[in-house]
Order: structure tokens, then C-alpha cells, then sequence
């Protein structure tokens, strides 16, 4: 039975633990278990590409992207300004700007809607991922859930064809939500999956090899296998960019000599879904089994994902950097979304909702994305960078958007106000947020404990996706008190400042890996027991002592 790599130097390391801190002998048993990391496969050339192009489609060019666009415009064609009373037009050459719709017994401004919708679903990927997430870690259950909510996102981007008038914006929304909700949702579960196939790559298997038969260091092999993952989040990341410059390529066949005809955008959006589908089917075809351990007895997997949850953030103490980085990236995420997201209603507005425009702006935005993840992976490549240098670069940027959004409030000559603005702004965006994708992702698999992917990516996609249910629904209320869409951009610019300071000063990337490797051997037999390992320190009074492994919640020791 194989081993993960016994640490050189840890403070608590698996012998001390076999060892009782009175005699010094070795009373400890340990359940014979099988270890399902071991046993998983290689991957081969086809999965791999399959994983690949299963993200070239899933691109969000519809879910993310045109499913939006389309809900605004409905819902401004049906709204009024107010300004001018109920009946004007919100697009009539001489409006004020303002557009608003009936709202829960009063009036509610079309982008304040378009944010509660985002925000709503947001809070739904939350109990999503809550509840069923890290449940996807047991049996074959992740594979399932993956290929049902992708189908969902498929059918809800299908049935955008009937959305053809004004007065269907409220089902607009629906179908909004219902795509935004289940493509969040493909985004996490297909994450999840990346560290298990990266760990089990030809080279990645051969490293390991190398190190427990002593041919490499413990410093060489950290590095080398970090350089190993990210090779596989940057290409999948690039491939995703590659889908989105495809996909808005094929649009331009439909928008252009279809100009003028009024359902050019749901034929646009049935487009844009129908290449997801000839691509995605593949990973379900040529994915090969890595199952996880049965469920533990007496568990139900709508309930385990709350049990496992609670446990694995009662693990904060043993895995630091893990909860940090997780914390700070909540915050990052919100503030990161939540900034897309208005930028997007104010691009909608300068450019009057149209797809095609929408269509040659993210052709910038994909084109310097693919370039920028290429480039960078080679940087890193070249200098052998980890992936926290290269992620805390692209901090940067992140933080830099609202801030230019910020100077909107005191001048119309800057902060988006202007259509090349909102060019630079794709380019920008496309540079250094592309990476932002797929250094974030690595630097959650280095300090995910392995074995635990999906339990771990469940707390990273709610970190990711449902974190922000909080700065939508911030922001929609700063904008129904101001009628400005600019007074958002100073909080999205606090919040996404205070999580890159927490990032790049209080995660210790190198630290935090050693920690969940020694905590995910530990916890080996929980697939079994349903009970964590938890380490108990015994000594003096100072708190010096052997470490001694103890049942969580009992204080019994593991037999």
C-alpha cells in the first residue's frame, strides 16, 4: 500500500505519531483502509484532451455573457423613465438615463434588478455547493453531478429561443438565473477534477516515483510537480479562451448578415450553446473511473456535504494557509465577479445592448487572453516562478479596475464612460485576468489535502461563485439610493484591496502544501470512519510533547 512522501522536518510527522509520549513505544493502530489515491489511473491522451475541450466550450460567452445582455434589453425595452413617467421609453433618444420596472408593490431600476438576480443566484450556488458539493468525493457521484448540471445549463440556454418580446424579460431572468446558477456549478465540479488528473499525468506519476525511491529532493519534486499543475490549469485556461474567440467568431456568421432580423440574438445564443454541447459531451465519454471511497453508513449524500463541511472548517488549526487563502479569496472573488458584472451593465448601456458589439469587444477580451495565459505560463516556465508570484501580478489588476471605475464619480472624462474605455478594459482584463483563472485554481490544489478535492473545491466554489451573493446585493442598494451606477466601485475597490493584501502577506504557499499532505494522510481512513484525525499535543506545561492522533469529538484514540 503506497504512502504519500514522509515530510524531512515536520514539527509533527507520522513516526512521532505511532508513538506514545510516555514509554515511547509504539501503541497506535491505525485502520487498514484501502488508499483510493493509489489506485487511481493515468491519465491518458484522450481524457486530457477531453477535460480541455470540455472548458474550450463551456467558454461562458452564453451563460455568462450574451444571457445577461439579452435580460436587459428586454427589461429596459419594457421599463419607463422615470424622469419622464410611466409610459415613456427608457430608449428614446431624449431619456434621462434612468430606466425602472414594477417592483414588489413600488419601482426598482433595471440594473438594480439585474444585480438582485445576480445576487440571488449566487446565494443559490452557495446552498449548491453547501449541501452537495463535497459529497461529490465519495463514489462516482461527482462525475454525475457534473453531467446533470451541465445538461440543466445546456436546456436553459436552448430554451433562450423563446425569449422574443419585451413583456418576457421576468422569464429572461428566470432563464438568467437558471444558466448562471448551473454554469457557476459546471465551473466548480469540472475544477474539482483538476487536481485528482493532475496528480495522475504520466509526468506527475513519474516524480513521484522519483522522489520516494530518492532520485530527487523534497525541493525539487514541490516545484516540479507545482510547474506540472499549473501546465494543466494554464492550457485548460487557454483552451477556454480559445473557445471563446471560436464561439464569437461563429457569431459573427449570424450577427452580421442577420443584422436587422429581430431574432438574430436567440439564434446567436443556440449557437453559442450547440458548440458547448459538440465539445462537452466528450469528458463524459473518455473520462475513466476515479472514485472515491463509499459513503460512510448512516450518511446521506444530501446531508454529508453540511457534516463535512462543519469538519473541515473545524480544521482551520491544522491547515492555516488553506483557511487564509480560502477567507481572502471569498472577498477577492465578490469584489472580482461583482466588478464584471457592473462594467457589464455599463458597456450594455453605452453600447445599447447589442450583441455584435458585445461580440467585437470579446473578441478583444479572448484573443489577449489566450496570449496572456500562454505568456505567462512560459514565464514561469522559463524562471521556474511559484504560482503565488505570478498570482499576486495579476492582484494587481484586479485591484486596479474598480479603482479606475472610482474616478467615474467625480469626472465623465474617465472611468467608463467612454466606449474606448470599455475597449481598454477587455484588453486589460483579458492580460491579466485570464492567468487570475488559473493561478487562483492551482494555488487552491497546492493546498488542497489530497484525496479531499471535491470537500476543499467545494469551499473554494463557494468561495468563488457563491461568495458573491454579498457585493451584488451591496452595490444594487448603494445604486437605488443614488441612481449611479459609479457609487459602487469604491466598496468593490476596499474589498478587493484588503483580500490581495491578506494573500499576498498571509499565505504561505509552500508551508500550507506540507501541511494538507500530512493532514490527508492522517485522515485517510475517514472515507471509512466518517471521523477526522484530529492532532492532540501532549507534554509539559509549556505544550512540548510527541503528537498523538485522537478521534474528533471523543478523544478516543484510533483503533
Amino acid at each position: 500500500m503506497s504512502r504519500m512522501p514522509q515530510p524531512e522536518n515536520p514539527a509533527v510527522d507520522n513516526h512521532s505519531l505511532d508513538k506514545d509520549p510516555l514509554d515511547n513505544q509504539a501503541v497506535l493502530e491505525t485502520v487498514e483502509v484501502p488508499n483510493y489515491l493509489s489506485e487511481e489511473p493515468v491519465v491518458t491522451r484522450k481524457e486530457l484532451w477531453s477535460y480541455y475541450l470540455y472548458y474550450n466550450g463551456d467558454n461562458g460567452v452564453g451563460p455568462n455573457g450574451f444571457s445577461m445582455t439579452l435580460f436587459q434589453s428586454l427589461a429596459t425595452a419594457a421599463g419607463w423613465d422615470p424622469v419622464r413617467g410611466k409610459g415613456s421609453s427608457c430608449l428614446d433618444a431624449d431619456a434621462s438615463g434612468q430606466c425602472v420596472l414594477p417592483w414588489g408593490g413600488g419601482t426598482k431600476s433595471v440594473s438594480s434588478i439585474v444585480l438582485v438576480a445576480t445576487g440571488v443566484s449566487f446565494a443559490v450556488m452557495a446552498l449548491m455547493f453547501t449541501t452537495i458539493g463535497s459529497a461529490a468525493d465519495y463514489g462516482r457521484f461527482g462525475r454525475w453531478l457534473l453531467l446533470v448540471v451541465t445538461v440543466i445549463c445546456w436546456a436553459s440556454q436552448f430554451a433562450g429561443m423563446s425569449l422574443t418580446s419585451p413583456d418576457r424579460w421576468p422569464a429572461a431572468m428566470a432563464l438568467y438565473m437558471i444558466g448562471f446558477i448551473s454554469y457557476g456549478a459546471t465551473l466548480v465540479f469540472y475544477a474539482a477534477a483538476f487536481p485528482r488528473l493532475a496528480r495522475n499525468t504520466p509526468r506527475a506519476r513519474s516524480l513521484k516515483e522519483k522522489y520516494e525511491t530518492g532520485a530527487i529532493g523534497r525541493e525539487e519534486y514541490e516545484l516540479e510537480e507545482s510547474l506540472e499543475k499549473n501546465r494543466i490549469s494554464n492550457i485548460s485556461t487557454m483552451h477556454s479562451n480559445i473557445g471563446y474567440i471560436a464561439t464569437l467568431c461563429l457569431n459573427l456568421s449570424l450577427l452580421l448578415p442577420l443584422e436587422n432580423n429581430p431574432k438574430v440574438n436567440n439564434y446567436v445564443l443556440v449557437l453559442v450553446n450547440g458548440y458547448w454541447v459538440l465539445l462537452g459531451i466528450w469528458w463524459f465519454i473518455f473520462q475513466q473511473p476515479r472514485q472515491g471511497p463509499p459513503l460512510p453508513k448512516g450518511e446521506r449524500y444530501i446531508t454529508i456535504g453540511w457534516k463535512q463541511i462543519w469538519h473541515a472548517m473545524k480544521q482551520y488549526k491544522q491547515l492555516p494557509y488553506t483557511f487564509i487563502y480560502l477567507f481572502a479569496f471569498f472577498l477577492l472573488a465578490d469584489g472580482l465577479n461583482t466588478t464584471g458584472t457592473l462594467v457589464s451593465i455599463c458597456q450594455n448601456d453605452k453600447f445599447q445592448f447589442s450583441f455584435l458589439q458585445n461580440t467585437y469587444l470579446g473578441l478583444a477580451q479572448a484573443i489577449t487572453s489566450t496570449a496572456s495565459t500562454l505568456g505567462f505560463w512560459y514565464i514561469q516556465k522559463w524562471w521556474k516562478i511559484g504560482t503565488k508570484p505570478m498570482f499576486v501580478v495579476t492582484n494587481v489588476v484586479t485591484i486596479f479596475i474598480p479603482l479606475w471605475g472610482m474616478i467615474g464619480i467625480w469626472t465623465d472624462k474617465f472611468g467608463f464612460h467612454n466606449r474606448w474605455e470599455f475597449w481598454a478594459y477587455n484588453v486589460v482584463f483579458g492580460l491579466f485576468q485570464a492567468p487570475y483563472y488559473a493561478f487562483s485554481q492551482t494555488m487552491m490544489a497546492e493546498l488542497t489535502p489530497p484525496g479531499f478535492d471535491n470537500m476543499f473545491f467545494g469551499l473554494f466554489g463557494l468561495s468563488n461563485r457563491a461568495s458573491s451573493m454579498i457585493g451584488p446585493n451591496v452595490i444594487q442598494a448603494i445604486i437605488d439610493n443614488t441612481n449611479d451606477n459609479w457609487k459602487g466601485f469604491p466598496f468593490l475597490f476596499a474589498i478587493c484591496a484588503a483580500a490581495s493584501v491578506v494573500i499576498w502577506w498571509g499565505v504561505d504557499v509552500k508551508k500550507g502544501r506540507r501541511d494538507a499532505g500530512e493532514w490527508a494522510e492522517r485522515n485517510r481512513a475517514f472515507g471509512e470512519t466518517g471521523v477526522f484525525a484530529k492532532q492532540k499535543v501532549m507534554g509539559d506545561a509549556d505544550g512540548e510533547g510527541e503528537g498523538e492522533l485522537v478521534r474528533e469529538g471523543d478523544g478516543k484514540r484510533l483503533k
